[in-house]
């Protein structure tokens, strides 16, 4: 009975299964950085859809709540270095608010590990690819987000 019930609380990959990522990224650093990457023909996911961003402190909760709505199984912030920020502080004003939402996201059925955020530099090209082939690894393992109607 035990084994049933921890295989209904654990989420199983899906055979196939290919999750969407949404990744925002700061125009100044973390861009610049899949930009490196795609010039050294550093190859990540085809899955992750990047939509570029002045500042990650620009994200709103509300876009990371509607990219989960519209089908996306995973959803990154990648922002400059804490301390090299271009608009100063935007970076720890994603930090706060990233960490809040990560609380709420319970409670619309949404695994906390299926958000993540990161800091990238634009000399980062490798971490970069490696930060994104890792989120989309995690959330392959999560499978796919179940919607609740």
């Amino acid at each position: 009975m035990r084994e049933k019930e921890k295989a209904k609380k654990t989420p199983k990959a899906v055979d196939g299964f290919e999750p969407r990522i949404i990744c925002f990224l700061c125009n100044w650093c973390s861009y610049s950085a899949a930009d490196a990457a795609g010039r050294a023909q550093k190859a990540y996911p085809a899955n992750v859809s990047v939509i570029k961003v002045m500042c990650s402190g620009r994200v709103d909760p509300q876009f990371i709540m509607k990219a989960f709505h519209d089908g996306a199984d995973g959803v990154m912030v990648l922002g400059c270095h804490p301390g090299d920020c271009h608009y100063k502080k935007g970076n720890y004003q994603t930090q706060k608010r990233v960490l809040l939402l990560k609380k709420v996201l319970g409670q619309f059925g949404i695994e906390q590990e299926r958000m993540e955020l990161d800091w990238v530099s634009a000399t980062e090209g490798d971490r970069f690819v490696e930060t994104v082939t890792r989120m989309v690894e995690r959330v392959r393992q999560l499978g796919p987000l179940e919607r609740r109607a």
